[in-house]
């Protein structure tokens, strides 16, 4: 009786310790995307900081809070950041932080798959999604919608103004996260998609999508 006691005091003390990790701990983990970015291929435009765009984006999950490093922008408030994966990526949100003060980036331009653009495209460009992100110090969570961004290969992301409301230069960013779904590109799905690509009313459609999701929703 007592041997059983003991045991049910153990079992709830391991089921207490299991609780509080998932809670406090797997869901701000679940789903994100880091090690499928494929770092050294980041580009990013108008930093004054080199690599500093890839910096924010090699931040761990843990380090979010971190002041440095930091991306700021150089010529004026823009920045336009490539952020190729891996693999294939199904993009569920975008994680940052900026600040509450001017700096802090307003609108945002999310591309997918437009590896090479300039900030003249990316003016001129229709975006997948268009975000607003908030004028605030605390790591803020942008959900996009799915179903634009099922297929990402890489992300181009346009920050177009800050809340400085053409007062403020410098655009400030020192956090940049992605949460999704990662499809390993491997033989498997390459033979999937030849299959599928045999039926002619199919190969036009996968042929479209081939072209980029951004320019195929409009």
């Amino acid at each position: 009786m007592s041997h059983s006691h003991c045991h049910d005091e153990h079992h709830d003390h391991s089921h207490g310790d299991s609780h509080d990790h998932t809670d406090d701990i797997t869901p701000a983990l679940q789903n994100i995307l880091y090690a499928q970015i494929d770092f050294p291929r980041i580009t990013t435009l108008n930093e004054r900081t080199s690599n500093s765009g890839r910096a924010i984006c090699q931040k761990p999950w843990t380090e979010r809070l971190s002041p440095s490093p930091e991306l700021v922008s150089d010529a004026d408030e823009q920045l336009l950041l490539t952020i190729p994966f891996t693999g294939q990526v199904r993009l569920h949100s975008i994680m940052l932080r900026g600040s509450p003060s001017g700096d802090c980036p307003k609108t945002l331009k999310v591309f997918v798959n437009e590896e090479g653009m300039d900030f003249e495209i990316a003016a001129e460009k229709e975006a997948t999604q268009v975000l607003e992100i908030a004028q605030t110090g605390e790591v803020q969570e942008i959900p996009v919608k799915r179903a634009r961004f099922g297929m990402a290969r890489s992300l181009t992301l346009f920050f177009e103004d800050n809340w400085g409301n053409g007062e403020e230069d410098e655009t400030r960013l020192s956090f940049l996260g992605f949460k999704g779904d990662f499809m390993k590109l491997n033989k498997e799905a390459v033979s999937v998609l030849y299959e599928a690509a045999a039926n002619p009313s199919d190969h036009k459609s996968i042929v479209g999508i081939g072209q980029g999701v951004g320019r195929s929703i409009q």
